[in-house]
Protein backbone atom coordinates (compact mmCIF):
# COMPACT_ATOMS: atom_id res chain seq x y z
CA UNK A 1 0.00 0.00 0.00
CA UNK A 2 1.45 3.34 -0.42
CA UNK A 3 1.80 6.33 1.52
CA UNK A 4 1.41 9.30 -0.59
CA UNK A 5 2.87 12.58 0.61
CA UNK A 6 2.74 16.02 -0.89
CA UNK A 7 4.63 17.10 -3.61
CA UNK A 8 4.33 13.84 -5.06
CA UNK A 9 6.60 11.93 -2.90
CA UNK A 10 5.80 8.13 -0.64
CA UNK A 11 7.12 5.16 -0.50
CA UNK A 12 5.14 1.64 -0.14
CA UNK A 13 4.48 -0.50 2.79
CA UNK A 14 4.53 -4.32 2.35
CA UNK A 15 2.34 -6.72 4.65
CA UNK A 16 2.96 -9.98 5.12
CA UNK A 17 3.81 -13.84 6.10
CA UNK A 18 7.47 -14.61 4.98
CA UNK A 19 8.54 -10.95 2.93
CA UNK A 20 11.14 -10.35 4.68
CA UNK A 21 13.17 -13.03 2.01
CA UNK A 22 12.14 -9.64 -0.86
CA UNK A 23 13.76 -7.55 1.51
CA UNK A 24 16.92 -6.95 -1.19
CA UNK A 25 14.57 -6.63 -4.05
CA UNK A 26 12.37 -4.01 -1.75
CA UNK A 27 15.40 -2.17 -0.58
CA UNK A 28 16.65 -1.96 -4.36
CA UNK A 29 13.06 -0.47 -5.42
CA UNK A 30 13.07 1.80 -3.10
CA UNK A 31 16.77 3.09 -2.95
CA UNK A 32 17.39 3.24 -6.67
CA UNK A 33 20.68 1.88 -8.58
CA UNK A 34 23.10 4.41 -6.94
CA UNK A 35 23.00 2.66 -3.43
CA UNK A 36 26.19 0.06 -2.82
CA UNK A 37 25.81 -0.28 1.07
CA UNK A 38 23.50 -0.97 3.10
CA UNK A 39 24.26 -0.05 7.01
CA UNK A 40 21.64 -2.72 9.20
CA UNK A 41 20.72 -1.68 12.58
CA UNK A 42 19.80 -3.92 14.96
CA UNK A 43 19.74 -5.70 18.63
CA UNK A 44 21.40 -8.75 19.38
CA UNK A 45 18.03 -10.77 20.29
CA UNK A 46 16.03 -9.38 16.57
CA UNK A 47 19.45 -10.00 14.61
CA UNK A 48 19.73 -13.66 15.72
CA UNK A 49 16.97 -14.55 14.77
CA UNK A 50 16.11 -12.46 11.61
CA UNK A 51 19.63 -11.23 10.72
CA UNK A 52 21.06 -14.08 8.50
CA UNK A 53 17.83 -13.05 6.28
CA UNK A 54 17.53 -10.18 6.43
CA UNK A 55 21.44 -9.66 5.40
CA UNK A 56 21.31 -12.43 2.60
CA UNK A 57 18.68 -10.86 0.73
CA UNK A 58 20.22 -7.73 0.78
CA UNK A 59 23.73 -8.96 -0.52
CA UNK A 60 21.33 -11.28 -3.22
CA UNK A 61 20.29 -7.87 -4.43
CA UNK A 62 23.94 -6.29 -4.87
CA UNK A 63 24.42 -4.78 -1.98
CA UNK A 64 27.26 -4.67 0.52
CA UNK A 65 26.05 -4.93 3.69
CA UNK A 66 27.46 -3.99 7.60
CA UNK A 67 25.78 -4.09 10.38
CA UNK A 68 25.65 -2.75 13.93
CA UNK A 69 23.82 -3.98 17.59
CA UNK A 70 22.39 -1.55 19.64
CA UNK A 71 21.24 -2.23 23.35
CA UNK A 72 17.46 -3.71 23.98
CA UNK A 73 14.99 -1.39 25.63
CA UNK A 74 14.19 2.26 25.98
CA UNK A 75 16.59 3.07 27.97
CA UNK A 76 18.94 2.97 24.99
CA UNK A 77 17.42 5.22 22.77
CA UNK A 78 19.47 8.28 24.00
CA UNK A 79 21.85 10.20 22.33
CA UNK A 80 25.13 8.71 23.65
CA UNK A 81 23.50 5.50 21.56
CA UNK A 82 23.51 7.56 18.69
CA UNK A 83 26.33 8.74 18.44
CA UNK A 84 27.99 5.62 18.32
CA UNK A 85 25.05 4.58 15.38
CA UNK A 86 26.92 7.29 14.13
CA UNK A 87 30.37 6.18 14.34
CA UNK A 88 29.23 2.96 12.89
CA UNK A 89 27.82 4.44 9.64
CA UNK A 90 31.51 6.46 9.12
CA UNK A 91 33.48 3.27 9.97
CA UNK A 92 31.09 1.41 7.43
CA UNK A 93 32.06 3.80 4.44
CA UNK A 94 28.09 4.73 4.33
CA UNK A 95 27.94 7.43 1.56
CA UNK A 96 25.05 9.73 0.21
CA UNK A 97 23.95 7.70 -2.08
CA UNK A 98 23.52 4.61 0.61
CA UNK A 99 21.39 3.75 3.30
CA UNK A 100 20.55 2.20 6.77
CA UNK A 101 17.66 -0.60 7.31
CA UNK A 102 15.96 -0.65 10.46
CA UNK A 103 15.39 -4.17 11.79
CA UNK A 104 13.88 -4.50 14.96
CA UNK A 105 11.14 -3.03 17.10
CA UNK A 106 10.11 0.99 17.72
CA UNK A 107 13.21 1.58 19.58
CA UNK A 108 15.42 0.30 17.23
CA UNK A 109 13.33 2.45 14.02
CA UNK A 110 13.53 5.29 15.85
CA UNK A 111 17.51 5.39 16.46
CA UNK A 112 18.08 4.23 13.32
CA UNK A 113 16.32 6.81 11.79
CA UNK A 114 17.39 9.70 14.09
CA UNK A 115 21.12 8.48 13.02
CA UNK A 116 20.00 8.49 9.33
CA UNK A 117 18.45 11.51 9.30
CA UNK A 118 21.27 13.16 10.98
CA UNK A 119 24.23 11.49 9.40
CA UNK A 120 25.25 13.18 6.36
CA UNK A 121 22.87 15.65 6.68
CA UNK A 122 20.72 12.63 5.53
CA UNK A 123 20.80 9.53 4.33
CA UNK A 124 18.22 7.07 2.81
CA UNK A 125 16.67 4.27 5.39
CA UNK A 126 13.95 1.09 5.09
CA UNK A 127 12.26 0.61 7.52
CA UNK A 128 11.76 -3.59 8.94
CA UNK A 129 9.51 -3.62 12.03
CA UNK A 130 9.47 -6.61 13.70
CA UNK A 131 7.26 -6.02 16.88
CA UNK A 132 3.46 -5.74 16.05
CA UNK A 133 3.32 -1.96 17.67
CA UNK A 134 6.22 -1.07 14.97
CA UNK A 135 4.54 -2.86 12.37
CA UNK A 136 1.49 -0.53 11.71
CA UNK A 137 2.18 2.75 14.21
CA UNK A 138 5.87 3.72 14.60
CA UNK A 139 7.49 2.19 10.87
CA UNK A 140 4.58 4.41 9.20
CA UNK A 141 5.26 8.33 9.13
CA UNK A 142 9.05 9.35 9.44
CA UNK A 143 9.01 10.45 13.16
CA UNK A 144 12.53 9.23 14.51
CA UNK A 145 14.36 10.29 17.82
CA UNK A 146 15.84 9.78 20.97
CA UNK A 147 14.86 10.47 24.84
CA UNK A 148 16.53 12.62 27.02
CA UNK A 149 16.75 12.86 30.78
CA UNK A 150 14.29 15.71 30.66
CA UNK A 151 11.57 13.48 28.97
CA UNK A 152 11.03 11.00 25.93
CA UNK A 153 11.49 11.70 22.63
CA UNK A 154 12.65 15.62 22.81
CA UNK A 155 15.00 15.28 20.07
CA UNK A 156 14.32 14.09 16.49
CA UNK A 157 13.43 14.84 12.77
CA UNK A 158 10.96 13.97 10.76
CA UNK A 159 12.76 11.72 7.89
CA UNK A 160 10.83 9.04 6.15
CA UNK A 161 11.78 5.75 5.22
CA UNK A 162 12.10 4.81 1.46
CA UNK A 163 10.37 1.61 2.17
CA UNK A 164 8.79 -0.25 4.63
CA UNK A 165 8.58 -4.36 4.70
CA UNK A 166 6.22 -5.68 7.62
CA UNK A 167 6.53 -9.56 7.70
CA UNK A 168 3.72 -10.99 10.35
CA UNK A 169 5.85 -14.13 11.01
CA UNK A 170 8.29 -12.41 12.88
CA UNK A 171 5.25 -11.79 14.85
CA UNK A 172 5.64 -15.46 16.23
CA UNK A 173 8.59 -14.59 18.24
CA UNK A 174 7.58 -11.55 20.62
CA UNK A 175 7.15 -12.03 24.18
CA UNK A 176 3.07 -11.67 25.34
CA UNK A 177 4.15 -8.35 26.48
CA UNK A 178 5.14 -6.89 22.97
CA UNK A 179 2.01 -8.08 21.28
CA UNK A 180 -0.27 -6.71 23.98
CA UNK A 181 1.68 -3.32 23.62
CA UNK A 182 0.93 -3.61 19.97
CA UNK A 183 -2.84 -4.20 20.51
CA UNK A 184 -3.07 -1.17 22.24
CA UNK A 185 -1.61 0.84 19.81
CA UNK A 186 -4.05 -0.91 17.62
CA UNK A 187 -6.59 0.11 20.08
CA UNK A 188 -6.22 3.83 19.94
CA UNK A 189 -5.91 4.10 16.00
CA UNK A 190 -9.25 2.90 15.94
CA UNK A 191 -10.61 4.91 18.86
CA UNK A 192 -9.60 8.16 17.17
CA UNK A 193 -10.54 7.97 14.11
CA UNK A 194 -12.16 4.66 12.70
CA UNK A 195 -15.33 3.39 14.80
CA UNK A 196 -15.49 0.42 11.93
CA UNK A 197 -11.39 0.15 12.44
CA UNK A 198 -11.96 -0.16 16.45
CA UNK A 199 -14.78 -2.50 16.08
CA UNK A 200 -12.72 -5.05 13.35
CA UNK A 201 -10.02 -5.13 15.65
CA UNK A 202 -12.28 -5.84 18.91
CA UNK A 203 -13.34 -8.61 17.27
CA UNK A 204 -10.29 -9.80 16.33
CA UNK A 205 -8.95 -9.44 19.87
CA UNK A 206 -12.32 -11.12 21.37
CA UNK A 207 -11.43 -13.69 18.92
CA UNK A 208 -8.86 -14.90 21.23
CA UNK A 209 -6.07 -12.53 18.36
CA UNK A 210 -4.29 -11.37 22.08
CA UNK A 211 -3.24 -15.16 22.77
CA UNK A 212 -3.19 -17.10 19.97
CA UNK A 213 -4.01 -14.57 16.71
CA UNK A 214 -0.15 -14.38 15.39
CA UNK A 215 -1.02 -17.82 14.01
CA UNK A 216 -3.78 -16.79 12.12
CA UNK A 217 -1.69 -15.34 9.65
CA UNK A 218 -4.13 -13.90 6.80
CA UNK A 219 -6.38 -12.41 8.87
CA UNK A 220 -3.12 -10.95 11.26
CA UNK A 221 -1.75 -9.82 8.06
CA UNK A 222 -5.20 -8.07 6.92
CA UNK A 223 -5.56 -6.39 10.47
CA UNK A 224 -2.02 -4.70 10.44
CA UNK A 225 -2.62 -3.43 6.86
CA UNK A 226 -5.94 -2.11 7.97
CA UNK A 227 -4.30 -0.15 10.55
CA UNK A 228 -0.98 0.61 8.16
CA UNK A 229 -3.92 2.28 5.87
CA UNK A 230 -5.25 4.43 8.49
CA UNK A 231 -2.04 5.52 10.03
CA UNK A 232 -0.64 6.21 6.28
CA UNK A 233 -3.93 8.71 5.19
CA UNK A 234 -3.60 10.40 8.50
CA UNK A 235 0.18 11.12 7.67
CA UNK A 236 -0.84 12.17 4.29
CA UNK A 237 -3.21 14.81 5.77
CA UNK A 238 -0.84 16.57 7.79
CA UNK A 239 2.86 14.90 7.33
CA UNK A 240 4.71 16.67 10.25
CA UNK A 241 1.98 17.08 12.70
CA UNK A 242 1.02 20.72 12.56
CA UNK A 243 0.35 22.51 15.78
CA UNK A 244 -2.14 25.00 14.06
CA UNK A 245 -4.06 21.85 13.20
CA UNK A 246 -6.94 20.75 15.90
CA UNK A 247 -9.21 19.05 13.60
CA UNK A 248 -10.13 15.61 13.86
CA UNK A 249 -7.82 14.36 10.84
CA UNK A 250 -5.18 16.62 12.24
CA UNK A 251 -1.84 13.73 12.96
CA UNK A 252 -2.17 14.81 16.56
CA UNK A 253 -4.99 12.45 17.60
CA UNK A 254 -2.68 9.73 17.28
CA UNK A 255 -0.88 11.22 20.27
CA UNK A 256 -4.46 9.82 21.89
CA UNK A 257 -3.16 7.84 25.09
CA UNK A 258 0.37 9.54 25.31
CA UNK A 259 0.28 12.28 27.38
CA UNK A 260 -0.12 9.93 30.56
CA UNK A 261 1.71 7.49 28.71
CA UNK A 262 4.76 9.16 28.34
CA UNK A 263 4.40 10.32 32.06
CA UNK A 264 3.75 6.69 33.07
CA UNK A 265 6.97 5.50 31.19
CA UNK A 266 9.30 8.95 32.71
CA UNK A 267 8.03 8.47 36.19
CA UNK A 268 9.13 4.79 36.19
CA UNK A 269 12.59 5.47 34.60
CA UNK A 270 11.49 3.03 30.97
CA UNK A 271 11.72 0.24 33.44
CA UNK A 272 7.92 -1.15 33.70
CA UNK A 273 6.26 -0.41 31.03
CA UNK A 274 6.36 -1.33 27.51
CA UNK A 275 5.23 1.87 25.30
CA UNK A 276 1.89 0.52 24.07
CA UNK A 277 1.12 -0.53 27.93
CA UNK A 278 1.97 2.94 28.98
CA UNK A 279 -0.53 4.18 26.26
CA UNK A 280 -3.17 1.60 26.94
CA UNK A 281 -3.17 3.54 30.76
CA UNK A 282 -3.40 6.81 28.75
CA UNK A 283 -5.99 5.88 26.87
CA UNK A 284 -7.96 5.18 30.11
CA UNK A 285 -7.06 8.23 31.43
CA UNK A 286 -7.79 10.62 28.42
CA UNK A 287 -10.95 8.85 28.10
CA UNK A 288 -11.84 9.70 32.10
CA UNK A 289 -10.77 13.12 31.38
CA UNK A 290 -13.66 12.64 28.54
CA UNK A 291 -16.32 11.32 30.62
CA UNK A 292 -15.72 13.82 33.31
CA UNK A 293 -15.97 16.83 30.96
CA UNK A 294 -19.00 15.51 29.40
CA UNK A 295 -17.38 14.35 26.07
CA UNK A 296 -17.98 10.88 26.36
CA UNK A 297 -20.91 8.41 27.76
CA UNK A 298 -19.80 6.27 30.68
CA UNK A 299 -20.51 3.56 28.16
CA UNK A 300 -18.27 4.30 25.70
CA UNK A 301 -15.78 4.58 28.40
CA UNK A 302 -16.11 0.69 29.33
CA UNK A 303 -16.46 -0.56 25.65
CA UNK A 304 -13.31 1.08 25.46
CA UNK A 305 -11.88 -0.49 28.77
CA UNK A 306 -12.73 -3.85 27.89
CA UNK A 307 -10.84 -3.66 24.48
CA UNK A 308 -7.91 -2.82 26.63
CA UNK A 309 -8.26 -5.46 28.61
CA UNK A 310 -8.65 -7.70 25.46
CA UNK A 311 -5.66 -6.47 24.23
CA UNK A 312 -3.71 -8.51 27.09
CA UNK A 313 -2.95 -7.66 30.88
CA UNK A 314 -1.21 -4.36 31.58
CA UNK A 315 1.98 -4.47 34.51
CA UNK A 316 0.25 -3.07 37.85
CA UNK A 317 0.16 0.91 38.47
CA UNK A 318 -2.58 1.46 41.26
CA UNK A 319 1.40 1.74 43.33
CA UNK A 320 1.76 5.15 41.42
CA UNK A 321 1.16 9.01 42.60
CA UNK A 322 -1.63 10.52 40.35
CA UNK A 323 -0.73 13.87 41.53
CA UNK A 324 2.91 12.81 40.85
CA UNK A 325 2.23 11.80 37.25
CA UNK A 326 0.00 14.93 36.54
CA UNK A 327 3.22 16.68 37.32
CA UNK A 328 5.11 15.32 34.69
CA UNK A 329 2.91 16.30 32.47
CA UNK A 330 3.95 19.41 31.85
CA UNK A 331 7.38 17.72 29.87
CA UNK A 332 5.41 16.37 27.18
CA UNK A 333 6.95 17.47 23.93
CA UNK A 334 3.42 18.08 22.42
CA UNK A 335 2.68 20.88 24.57
CA UNK A 336 1.96 24.25 22.75
CA UNK A 337 1.97 27.54 24.33
CA UNK A 338 3.30 26.08 27.73
CA UNK A 339 -0.35 23.96 27.63
CA UNK A 340 -0.89 20.22 27.65
CA UNK A 341 -2.87 19.73 24.31
CA UNK A 342 -5.78 16.71 24.57
CA UNK A 343 -6.56 14.14 22.79
CA UNK A 344 -10.22 13.44 24.25
CA UNK A 345 -13.12 11.59 22.66
CA UNK A 346 -16.00 12.55 21.92
CA UNK A 347 -17.24 8.80 20.75
CA UNK A 348 -15.54 5.94 20.16
CA UNK A 349 -13.79 7.41 16.39
CA UNK A 350 -14.16 10.72 17.03
CA UNK A 351 -11.32 12.42 18.70
CA UNK A 352 -10.95 15.57 19.55
CA UNK A 353 -7.97 18.14 20.77
CA UNK A 354 -8.42 19.79 23.97
CA UNK A 355 -6.27 23.01 25.69
CA UNK A 356 -5.04 21.95 28.61
CA UNK A 357 -6.27 25.31 29.94
CA UNK A 358 -10.12 23.52 29.67
CA UNK A 359 -9.05 20.48 31.77
CA UNK A 360 -8.64 21.43 35.67
CA UNK A 361 -5.90 19.46 37.09
CA UNK A 362 -8.28 18.03 40.07
CA UNK A 363 -9.88 16.26 36.94
CA UNK A 364 -6.63 14.98 35.35
CA UNK A 365 -5.62 13.55 38.94
CA UNK A 366 -8.80 12.04 39.66
CA UNK A 367 -9.45 10.56 35.84
CA UNK A 368 -5.15 9.08 36.85
CA UNK A 369 -6.13 7.69 39.67
CA UNK A 370 -9.38 6.23 38.45
CA UNK A 371 -7.54 4.69 34.93
CA UNK A 372 -4.49 2.88 37.18
CA UNK A 373 -6.90 0.80 39.71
Amino acid sequence: MPVRLKGGAGYEVRVGGGVLGRLGEVAREGLGGRARRVAVVSNARVFRLYGGDAVRSLRAAGFEVASWLMGEGERFKTLRTAERALSFLSEAGVERSDAVVALGGGVVGDLAGFAAAVYLRGVAFVQVPTTLLAQFDSSVGGKTGVNTSAGKNLVGAFHQPRAVLVDTRTLRTLPRRELTAGWCEAVKQGAVGDRKLFERTRRFLAGGAAAEGVEREDELAGIVAAQCAFKARIVAGDERESVSRTDARSRRVLNFGHTVGHALEAATLYRRFRHGEAVGYGMLAASEISVRLGLLGAGELEYLREAVRLAGRLPRADDLDPAAIADALGADKKSVGGHVQWVLLEGLGRARIVDGREVPRRVVVEAIHASLR
